[in-house]
């Protein structure tokens, strides 16, 4: 399938700027920039103190959908899925962005934080749409029904590098400590999405630049997937990338070889990885 319309911002890693306040949240600041019809609005997402509420990061995620929309709507995929939910922001605009295709698509929606399987139910509510939210640890006790059957998943995850004793932590911590690196529930997304994620199916996935996303390219490279960067954005207070990812049996030979952390990942990645005919 060809990239088509969207193919050409694709190619390019696209950089905004934005600013705004932290509000208390470790290097997730809050962010005062408006969303389009084909996104859930602002006003009516559902919020509460123990949830995280959308934030650059959430917006960097949904762009990068947006930025996707018409190769998302040629997929026609039949399942959809957030893992980490917390507000309900993502998952509701992607059901947004993708509602011309009527019931032909469900959705689905976890997170380990009850309030926040709340927060998104009301979200969705308040916006007409629908999905099915669960209350568990990214996809504990679905594996084996969930088995290559997701065509989309996207992931806000738990970036910031923190001490290790915080992950695992109940309430809004849970949305942002990360461990070493920030790397530590990342390392355990990545092959639960894998065994969940169908033949065609695609991941989005945010990443910090302290997270290495050059690693992550060849951790999943080694699990047979290709990947490009759909979109980069800069705060005050760091650097994004929204990585996708897509299987390609040709990945392991297409991907270069691990650059030292001193230098740019990004100039590392292979021109395939930026962008990929066909996803």
């Amino acid at each position: 399938m060809a990239d088509g319309d969207g193919a050409a911002a694709s190619r390019n890693i696209t950089e905004h700027s934005a600013s705004g306040g932290e509000k208390g949240l470790p290097r997730r600041g809050k962010s005062s920039s408006g969303r389009t019809l084909n996104t859930a609005q602002i006003p009516l997402v559902a919020s509460h103190p123990e949830v995280y509420e959308p934030c650059d990061d959430s917006f960097a995620l949904v762009d990068a959908l947006l930025s996707d929309k018409a190769q998302l709507l040629a997929l026609q995929p039949r399942l959809c899925m957030e893992v980490g939910c917390g507000s309900g922001y993502v998952i509701t605009s992607l059901a947004i962005m993708l509602r011309q295709l009527a019931s032909g698509t469900q959705y689905l929606a976890t997170d380990i934080n009850k309030h926040a399987a709340e927060t998104t139910q009301a979200t969705l509510e308040a916006h007409g749409v629908h999905a099915d939210v669960m209350v568990t640890d990214i996809v504990s006790g679905l594996e084996k029904r969930l088995a290559g059957m997701v065509d989309v998943v996207v992931i806000n995850p738990p970036y910031v590098p923190t001490p290790e004793e915080e992950i695992g932590c109940k309430g809004i911590a849970s949305s942002w400590a990360g461990g070493l690196y920030g790397r530590q529930v990342i390392n355990r997304i990545l092959p639960a999405v894998r065994e969940i994620l169908s033949e065609r199916g695609w991941l989005y996935m945010v990443t910090l630049e302290d997270n290495d996303p050059l690693d992550i390219c060849h951790l999943m490279s080694e699990m047979g997937y290709a990947s490009r960067v759909v979109l980069k954005r800069c705060t005050e207070e760091e650097s994004l990338f929204v990585l996708k990812f897509w299987r390609d049996p040709h990945t392991a030979t297409n991907v270069s070889p691990k650059s030292p952390k001193s230098e740019s990942w990004l100039s590392h990645l292979p021109f395939k990885s930026l962008w990929h005919k066909g996803s």
